[in-house]
């Protein structure tokens, strides 16, 4: 008779799920076909992970785009969402009627520096004084990567193509542009800081209005060059972080702890909490003035400011400036969106 004794089989682990019971992968999304390195892809993975630790409902979730190697990026994340290719420019058109439609949907928007700043710009200015609830991602690499490297908009001035080609036109700062027509939450990040972006990301998640945030997204195969100002090299060494930023949602317990005085604390509309810790300057990041200064003194340093550059979380974003029905648009009868004949009828009467 055998004397020897089994192993017992040890227990599965359970996998780690989020507060709506779903697993990471749950907000994935297809195979990039991006180059790789591309800072898109870590800009796709910051997005899936601030949905996952948010406990976004994907189904109630609007992906939105134009066109470029940035519009490309909504395939790549949350697969059970909704998704909107738009023609080039047009995305802020096609955000507005979605939100309009249907205001019980999040909506998220990618779009490149070409699709913004070029033949998009017109949509982004009307976009941004509405104040649209909506995260705008501008995935920010300085050309045009679809069309072997041209500069965008975006470009600084003097920057050197991969051709030697320098460029001699001023750029568009898309955070200085949104701050003054009225965006109410401003952020610029770098694709490789992964702590920051994420922050920033799910402390845009929980506010209600235009979220605006340029990430500086180097193009490996363009625009990742000595001479470049959108490389990885030069934006790590020209990267200005104004603070730490942490964020902590609504439904954690609020267990941050700074030292007095060196932390500005911004309460969200949904309650959650954005903690800005001071780390090179005194800075308020509700103070418009002192937001525009900024982005004007280190533009002229050759720096990038990251972290959260402006925010405005109390005033009321475009649903509500407009007094909308409880019920969404798109699900109301026709009785309550078309005038009966006899309205029109009245109407002309009344003009005889």
């Amino acid at each position: 008779m055998s004397t020897e004794t089994s192993t017992p089989t040890p227990a599965p682990q359970a996998k780690k799920t989020n507060r709506l019971g779903l697993e990471l992968a749950s907000y994935r999304g297809s195979k990039t076909t991006l180059c790789a390195g591309c800072g898109h892809n870590a800009i796709t993975e910051r997005i899936i992970d601030a949905c996952y630790e948010m406990g976004v409902d994907a189904k109630k979730v609007i992906k939105l785009s134009g066109i470029g190697c940035s519009s490309k990026s909504p395939a790549y994340f949350l697969n059970q969402s909704h998704g909107f290719n738009s023609v080039h420019g047009r995305m802020p058109s096609v955000a507005t009627g979605a939100m309009l439609a249907n205001h019980t949907m999040a909506a998220i928007g990618v779009s490149g520096d070409g699709d913004t700043g070029a033949i998009g710009i017109g949509q982004f200015v009307h976009l941004m004084r509405r104040n649209l609830p909506l995260i705008y991602i501008i995935e920010d690499n300085g050309c045009y990567g679809l069309t072997k490297g041209q500069f965008s908009p975006t470009a600084d001035l003097g920057t050197k193509a991969k051709n030697g080609v320098v460029n001699d036109l001023p750029p568009i700062d898309t955070c200085a542009l949104a701050i003054e027509l009225g965006a109410t939450f401003v952020a610029r990040s770098f694709s490789g800081d992964k702590k920051q972006l994420l922050s920033i990301l799910k402390a845009a998640i929980a506010h209600r209005g235009t979220c605006m945030i340029d990430v500086i997204s180097p193009c490996v195969t363009f625009n990742d060059h000595e001479g470049s100002t959108k490389s990885y090299a030069y934006v790590k060494e020209h990267d200005e972080a104004l603070g730490e930023v942490t964020f902590v949602p609504f439904f954690e317990d609020i267990s941050v702890d700074y030292e007095p005085g060196s932390t500005t604390e911004v309460t969200m509309h949904d309650g959650s909490h954005l903690f800005l810790k001071k780390i090179s300057e005194h800075y308020d990041p509700t103070d418009k003035l002192a937001a525009n200064r900024l982005l004007h003194e280190t533009s002229l340093r050759g720096e990038f400011p990251t972290g959260v550059i402006y925010i405005e979380p109390d005033k009321d974003d475009f649903l509500t400036s407009l007094n909308m029905v409880e019920q969404p648009l798109a699900f109301l009868p026709q009785s309550m969106t078309r005038p009966a004949p006899s309205v029109l009828e009245e109407l002309m009467a009344g003009l005889k």
